[in-house]
């Protein structure tokens, strides 16, 4: 008879694991640190949220994989597929060379093409019955939660770090789900607003994010911004560019995922 063996806030640094049998085993907030791993096998499992960095890798098979994310550096048989896979999705999307913006135009051109491309998504949702606006596709997020996380994140990078509203909130929005949770912040995940509801919110957030760019100039762009006030989030000397960027790939990004899990309710999948 097998025990069931925890271990939970426990400090196993240095341990060695040998000849274990991890089947069907949960792991997760793991920290692997300076690790040393051979003969591991990892078949049919599901990875999320999983940071590989500073990592060297031999004698790697790589079949039937999908990986999706961010590749900087990522050498595999002496190629660095980072630019690779950059330049094979901008010749697939041209709009995705839009979403680098260095400058006060490239910004305004980069939101003016996300307005677009989520009007599109947003008719293309109406389409569907709401209730499969709150189904998720493969343990992802619905399309109604992609768009209440996209209003947190305007809340987090425009409301509170590029106009100081240090608490800009509504009780809708929704963290990433590895978020460490803040007192103030709202986090109901199993709540189910209707399309509307939730987008009276989000044209708002629209709204300001295009005042902020009428706005804008090339010195503002190149400044920082410090809030040191309670809250999330909590920067010194923060790039305000990059303040901008988070919310110009988050755009980009969460409507790409939207785009993928809408063809799939529409295939009845």
């Amino acid at each position: 008879m097998r025990v069931m063996t925890e271990f939970r806030d426990q400090d196993l640094s240095g341990v060695r694991i040998e000849d274990v049998d991890l089947g069907g085993a949960s792991v997760y907030g793991v920290r692997l640190e300076d690790a040393e791993m051979r003969k591991i096998e990892v078949v049919g499992g599901s990875a999320r949220w999983v940071q590989i960095e500073g990592t060297r890798m031999r004698g790697v098979e790589l079949v039937d994989v999908s990986i999706s994310g961010e590749l900087r550096n990522v050498v595999i048989n002496g190629v660095d597929i980072g630019p690779l896979i950059d330049a094979e999705l901008d010749r697939r999307m041209p709009e995705r060379a839009k979403m680098r913006p260095e400058d006060v135009a490239g910004f305004r051109e980069a939101w003016s093409i996300l307005e677009r491309l989520w009007d599109e998504s947003v008719a293309r949702a109406r389409r569907l019955p709401e209730a499969d606006l709150h189904i998720g596709v493969d343990g992802e997020w619905s399309f109604i939660q992609t768009l209440r996380h996209l209003n947190f994140a305007h809340g987090a990078w425009i409301e509170r770090m590029v106009l100081g509203h240090l608490t800009p909130w509504h009780p809708l929005d929704l963290p990433w789900d590895e978020a460490p949770g803040w007192e103030g912040i709202p986090w109901d995940k199993d709540a189910r607003p209707g399309l509307d509801e939730v987008l009276v919110e989000r044209r708002r957030h629209q709204e300001a994010m295009r005042g902020v760019l009428a706005s804008l100039t090339e010195e503002m762009l190149a400044g920082e911004i410090s809030r040191d006030e309670p809250g999330w989030p909590r920067l010194k000397d923060f790039s305000f560019k990059q303040c901008l960027y988070i919310i110009v790939k988050e755009e980009w990004e969460h409507r790409l995922y939207a785009e993928r899990d809408l063809a799939l309710l529409e295939a009845g999948d």
